[in-house]
């Protein structure tokens, strides 16, 4: 890999043409190489159908490009101007209450919409044809944000038509999904394809193989909304990058089947604003790191987006400063800016772009800081760019490598127990966190794959949580592997027409995991059971274990019931244990698998990433590294970590 690059998100149109040259000039001095731009302009590159005006954004691009900065120009489609809405006013998003999204801020299109979808090509293709070939574009990134406001699912009439066109090509008959989804109950059996509804406004639940058939389709509307416009800009403009940028604990779509589509992925880090908007973690903890945010979020989406598009990724958006969208916005500790950035450079990001440049004084993010104030000046963020900026220099390539330990993380299984989840606190993404967090806290790097993944060489640990429905192949290749392996809660639970399996959880056969789960139990987090000899307690969800004669339990409950069984490498976890019995869970394993495994302070994280160790303090305390460190040659920073403190040290 080549050293890592920093960038930053533009909106000339903002600005009068006589700033831009000034602007450009300011990114290259701050040693900025990539500038994104053009995403949200629509109505100033299209003001009325087929009238293009493509002249300003030639000379933004020329300008940005005279200065040596490599431009990432955005399809617009995020915000159809006014005139497209009014001239097809079913385009729009309906909403779980049959409610048509309005206009007048952004994302309210249908991915269903035929009409949108052509209108999007026109634009696509008349960008891709003016820019395509323009030295000063090094990549696209297509559409912003999907889901961003919830907009992946859309009860439309056009979503209503093509989810009925779906079904057909999935079942070829009515018969075959009545028998799959299980019609018969409740008189729900259908005659033909059309009598089919949306999963909208039923007096109680719908059913859930229904649903889950819909949230498929929506994921694939969206894949397919994605890869229409990334052909247009690969028949146009070959040989530069295709990119989207996803978001955070944002799981309504399946990333890996978009990321199928592009060069690179990215993702937008506002470490503050999702501590404040989209945690788990208690209050004390969110005080505790207000201005650093959660040690182990930004890392969790650095490895997930490196698994959705062949490990190529960026941070399009890094937060800068305070922010303008959660309920509370506080402004990062000094230092953090800077730790956020190295963070993603050692998990392997190709460039760190900041959101924004100039903080703009209209509209609905002008409380949105960026790396220049409103009146020109610099923002705390520019000096820690700046900074990150020599540092590079200094370091160079950063190298990545296989992690000991993997997590198999699956969209579907988020969509089936948010449809179903047998209890108000199950969460798939939470299960999963926890787990990501417990190993992270051990010092241990972590990988992050998909289910499909059929190579687990070179593994040592794989970890398999909440995965609603076994894949055979999967199974093969967990058990030819060499890993350690540790299923559930709740794996194979599900066929994939949502149904419990013939032979009960997981499904397995007695010679991978002779174990059945008889019945389970969802209870409130002021009921936990204590484990048995064993630190922490389980919450949320316990399972009842029928063990066969080649399975033995581990660990169990206080009151008898197994909770962790083995067979030979295989595991299987019946419950959803609290922090400390999760690490403790994850360190015996861990430890069993021949890995090491360190007493992390609790602000303290480690990546390692090549020939070097990275050290991330986001404790507002020093904390001494030379324990860790050894003898071994820091290449930045020393064994005294500050607060918001980066260091890189050699491995041993």
């Amino acid at each position: 890999m080549e050293r890592p690059q920093l960038g930053v998100c533009y909106y000339p149109e903002h600005w009068p043409q006589s700033m831009w040259a000034q602007d450009a000039q300011r990114m290259a001095q701050l040693g900025l190489k990539f500038v994104r731009i053009g995403e949200f302009a629509w109505s100033r590159l299209e003001p009325s159908p087929g009238k293009y005006n493509f002249e300003w954004l030639r000379e933004a691009i020329d300008t940005l490009h005279r200065h040596g900065l490599n431009v990432v120009l955005g399809t617009p489609t995020a915000t159809p101007p006014k005139w497209l809405v009014d001239s097809m006013p079913d385009m729009l998003q309906v909403d779980n209450q049959g409610r048509a999204r309005g206009f007048g801020s952004r994302r309210h299109y249908c991915f269903s919409h035929e009409g949108y979808r052509e209108a999007c090509g026109k634009i696509v293709t008349a960008l891709a044809k003016q820019f395509g070939q323009q030295p000063g574009i090094a990549a696209w990134q297509v559409d912003n944000e999907y889901d961003c406001h919830g907009t992946t699912l859309s009860y439309s009439a056009s979503a209503k038509s093509a989810f009925r066109n779906w079904l057909a090509r999935k079942y070829q008959s009515s018969d075959a999904l009545n028998r799959a989804w299980g019609n018969v109950f409740w008189s729900m059996e259908y005659n033909s394809f059309d009598e089919i509804e949306l999963p909208l406004l039923a007096v109680t639940e719908a059913n859930p193989a229904h649903r889950m058939d819909f949230r498929r389709f929506s994921s694939d509307q969206v894949a397919s909304f994605n890869k229409l416009q990334c052909d247009i800009v690969r028949r146009y403009s070959p040989g530069r990058d295709i990119i989207h940028n996803f978001m955070g604990r944002t799981l309504a779509f399946d990333h890996y089947k978009l990321g199928a589509d592009l060069d690179v992925s990215a993702w937008d880090s506002y470490p503050l604003g999702f501590l404040d908007q989209r945690s788990d973690r208690p209050e004390a903890f969110r005080q505790k790191f207000l201005r650093a945010g959660d040690p182990d979020w930004q890392a969790f989406h650095h490895d997930l987006y490196r698994s959705t598009s062949k490990g190529r990724w960026w941070v399009m958006e890094q937060q800068p400063g305070p922010v303008n969208w959660a309920q509370h916005n506080p402004a990062p500790a000094p230092g953090m800016v800077r730790l956020w950035t190295w963070e993603a450079f050692a998990h392997g990001a190709e460039v760190v772009s900041y959101f924004r440049w100039r903080q703009v004084p209209f509209a609905q993010e002008q409380m949105h800081a960026g790396l220049l104030r409103p009146d020109n000046a610099e923002a705390p963020g520019f000096n820690e760019a700046h900074a990150v900026s020599a540092e590079i220099a200094q370091i160079g390539a950063i190298t990545q490598t296989l992690a000991d330990v993997v997590i198999v993380f699956d969209y579907a299984s988020a969509w089936a127990w948010e449809i179903q989840p047998q209890g108000a606190e199950f969460d798939y993404f939470r299960l999963i966190f926890d787990c990501y967090k417990a190993l992270r806290s051990l010092g241990l790097s972590v990988d992050i794959t998909s289910p499909h993944n059929r190579d687990f060489r070179g593994y040592k640990l794989v970890l398999v949580p909440g995965l609603f429905s076994l894949d055979p192949e999967l199974v093969e290749s967990l058990a030819q592997s060499q890993a350690m392996v540790l299923l559930g809660p709740r794996t194979g639970s599900k066929t994939a027409n949502f149904a419990i399996p013939d032979g009960l959880a997981p499904g397995l056969a007695k010679e991978v995991l002779d174990l059945k789960i008889t019945h389970v139990e969802s209870l409130p987090q002021s009921a936990p059971l204590a484990m048995a000899k064993h630190p922490g307690n389980l919450f949320f969800w316990r399972e009842f274990v029928e063990l066969g004669e080649r399975c033995t339990a581990v660990l169990s409950s206080a009151d008898g019931n197994t909770v962790l069984a083995k067979q030979g490498k295989m595991h299987y976890l019946a419950g959803w244990p609290d922090d400390l019995a999760m690490r403790s869970m994850l360190e015996r394993l861990a430890v069993n698998a021949g890995l090491a495994t360190f007493d992390l302070p609790q602000g303290l994280r480690l990546r390692r990433a090549g020939g070097l160790v990275f050290a991330f303090n986001y404790d507002s305390e020093p904390v001494d590294l030379a324990g860790l460190a050894g003898n071994n040659d820091f290449v930045l920073g020393s064994a005294s970590l500050p607060a918001a403190g980066v260091a890189a040290f050699r491995a041993g």
